[in-house]
């Protein structure tokens, strides 16, 4: 049986899980009816499941192992069986039955409660279908120690017809799971003895931001600070690219501070529509960038590979300039400094822990993104090619970010076919409402475009 060990990071997710709080990511796609592709549901629910299990990475399961003590590894599932992980549910008419979109998204928040089985490969995927020959969406879940965002993508695409068509790339060998030697050659002990010190270095470094970052008073709004539910509620927003990089070539910086100023605004006026009075510190977004190597290369090995800025984002500006201005010098500074420095910057941390650590830390350690950040915000790309399923083309693509312990937000971008496709991941309790914000994102861009074509 082929296996490899779980990376550092990869562990951390896999045990940081809990029954109140799934650790898996997703998307949902949604596709419009080609008049010219044939088959109905269940010609698409095969095609699903013969693509999907044509993805070597979604056979593999999590197993224990006795090397290194507390480790994990992927195994090959021997007894995989597709059709445990692929699905399909038809969504009953509601009070709109015209709205697809609408109904698609409620129950994505009901199958986004629900943990993965953890005995199985860790993944599924939902086709969800209404009205007969009308649009359908296909909701994926992926366990994030399976996959971070851009590896997500990666693993994902393989059920469009552009990607699983093309000519698949060789099979990289996994790495067997085999004892550490504790007994290195005399060659090997001096170089990896300053690797380990090098190590350290940047451990402790990383490890003094945090405790620096650590916020130990209550602050935030009091959405962003209820206690976890365990349930899930989605919305969904498209955004106009072209729009976005309107503002941009007007007011500098990147199409990201744009959206991540965007999404400041929408959070103030979310606040004050809801009757609350602004936080008396300015919420922290923390903002994950990747690590891997330019132009697609995967970087070392096949998990995690990701760190992430800490971003403060000035709610309490009433100038949509102002809050621009703001992120974008909060973001060159994190830039500045690097994704491997600074509080943000704890995937890199956790890379350099034990297992043993990861097991029996990783509970404990849940609880304390709430003293570091408010919100989650992530920017994750797409194929720039135009996608279909099946012939079907797919017209919205949203992504979908995992709630940590005491977060009630997270929020998710992709560009893709000339819109900026939001996910909004909310708690379902602390964040009922979550519909409105959605909607106060869309209304933000709108006004920050008027603001900069006429100071432009």
């Amino acid at each position: 049986m082929s296996s490899e060990l779980l990376a550092p990071l990869d562990l951390a997710f896999w045990h940081l899980e809990t029954a109140d709080h799934p650790m898996h990511l997703g998307a949902l796609a949604r596709f419009d009816p080609a008049p010219d592709a044939p088959g109905g549901p269940a010609e698409i629910l095969a095609l699903l499941a013969e693509r999907a299990a044509a993805v070597p990475r979604l056979r593999m399961r999590v197993r224990d192992v006795l090397l290194p003590v507390g480790g994990a590894a992927w195994s090959t599932d021997k007894a995989f069986d597709v059709r445990r992980h692929v699905h399909h549910l038809r969504l009953t008419d509601g009070a709109d039955p015209g709205d697809f979109t609408a109904r698609a998204t409620r129950l994505a928040g009901e199958l986004m409660e629900r943990p993965l089985e953890r005995g199985l490969p860790p993944w599924e995927m939902y086709l969800l279908t209404g009205e007969p020959g009308g649009p359908f969406a296909v909701l994926v879940k992926l366990h994030h120690a399976l996959a971070d965002g851009m590896r997500a993508v990666a693993i994902g695409a393989g059920i469009f017809d552009q990607i699983a068509g093309a000519r698949p790339p060789g099979r990289r060998r996994p790495r067997p799971v085999t004892p550490r030697s504790w007994l290195p050659g005399p060659l090997n002990v001096a170089g990896a003895a300053r690797g380990r010190i090098e190590e350290l270095g940047r451990a402790l470094g990383v490890g003094a931001s945090v405790v620096r970052a650590s916020r130990l008073d209550p602050r935030g709004t009091p959405a962003l600070t209820a206690g976890s539910s365990g349930t899930r509620r989605l919305a969904t927003v498209d955004l106009d690219l072209e729009e976005v990089r309107r503002v941009r070539r007007v007011t500098g910086g990147t199409a990201n501070d744009v959206l991540l100023a965007v999404f400041t605004g929408a959070l103030r006026h979310w606040m004050l529509e809801r009757g609350e009075p602004l936080p008396a510190a300015d919420p922290r977004a923390l903002v994950p960038v990747s690590r891997r190597r330019p132009g697609g290369a995967p970087g070392p090995g096949p998990g995690n590979t990701f760190s992430a800025y800490l971003l403060d984002l000035p709610v309490s500006d009433p100038d949509p300039l102002g809050r621009l201005d703001a992120v974008r010098r909060g973001m060159d500074r994190n830039k500045a400094a690097g994704p491997s420095r600074g509080a943000g910057a704890l995937a890199v941390l956790a890379d350099q822990l034990p297992p043993l650590a990861h097991r029996f830390g990783a509970p404990l350690a849940g609880g304390a993104a709430r003293m570091l950040f408010d919100v989650l915000v992530t920017n994750v790309p797409l194929p720039r090619s135009t996608l279909s399923l099946g012939g079907h083309p797919l017209r919205a693509l949203h992504p979908m970010a995992p709630l940590a312990q005491g977060q009630a937000l997270a929020v998710a971008m992709s560009p893709y076919d000339g819109r900026v496709h939001t996910g909004l991941v909310a708690d379902g309790k602390a964040v009922p409402d979550v519909d409105r914000l959605a909607a106060a994102i869309s209304d933000e861009l709108t006004d920050l475009v008027k603001i900069t074509d006429r100071s432009g």
